[in-house]
């Protein structure tokens, strides 16, 4: 059976500090049937980010000319999953807040058949040490997302997601300052299957958070404006696309 070629992208400003460390907990070789590469978007930092990710064992770096945003460093890298010949995409954020071990888990609803893009959720694991005013950010704009799809949805914001070929191909990120609500919002209403796995959250260490309340407003509500009147097309989806034999399925999560 053909071996599947995941790619980890890991949208980046300015994490010389844990980046490294994050690449190096990625798990390789956790399925026979599986090959894992490494994909940095370097998001025109300042730092030493792209030489420490190099030395920790990235595959492939791409550079932005310069500091154009989350939004569009995530428009980039599923972009260069696809260009790259990725059959499945998982992005997981450079501050090392979110567990890059459990990325199997995040895999194995794709890998089963069940879902067409997955979400890390906090909220089904653990969030100690998550200061208040970013857990009632959070709860706000999720609980908006799930009024506008009718799906219940426990992480909105989450950092760490896994998307099938067909979803890096038809996800559509509309503004440059994040990409989490709009993006879901864009696959979901295309049909895509969502699926979130609980997973552990470790409060960052190093460096800073580019989230300010103030800004978060006045770009992403707009944003989530924009989405929801755009008209989509419901995409064809195939559903066994990614299945991996049961028995060797069990092993990823």
């Amino acid at each position: 059976m053909k071996k599947q070629k995941v790619i980890v992208f890991l949208p980046a400003y300015n994490e010389e500090q844990s980046i490294g460390e994050v690449i190096r907990k990625i798990p390789r070789q956790f399925h026979p049937l599986v090959e894992v590469n490494v994909l940095v978007i370097d998001d025109g930092s300042t730092d030493e980010t792209a030489a420490v990710a190099q030395a920790a064992g990235a595959d492939y770096i791409y550079k932005m000319g310069q500091n154009y945003g989350l939004g569009a460093a995530v428009r980039q890298g599923l972009k260069e999953c696809i260009r790259l010949g990725a059959d499945i995409g998982v992005m997981i954020d450079a501050d090392n807040e979110y567990p890059a071990d459990q990325i199997p888990d995040l895999l194995a609803p794709i890998f089963n058949g069940e879902a067409d893009y997955t979400m890390g959720a906090r909220f089904l694991g653990t969030i100690q040490g998550m200061k208040l005013h970013r857990r009632l950010g959070n709860y706000c704009f999720t609980l908006l997302q799930s009024v506008l799809l009718r799906t219940w949805i426990y992480d909105g914001q989450s950092g760490m997601r896994a998307f099938s070929r067909q979803a890096m191909e038809h996800a559509e990120i509309i503004h440059d300052y994040n990409y989490a609500q709009v993006l879901t919002l864009n696959l979901v209403r295309k049909g895509f299957r969502v699926k979130e796995v609980p997973i552990r959250y470790q409060v960052r260490t190093t460096g800073k958070s580019f989230i300010k309340f103030r800004a978060y407003l006045t770009a992403v509500l707009p944003a989530i404006w924009k989405e929801m009147r755009r008209p989509v097309e419901k995409v064809q989806i195939d559903l066994n696309a990614h299945l991996l034999p049961t028995d060797e399925t069990k092993n990823c999560s």
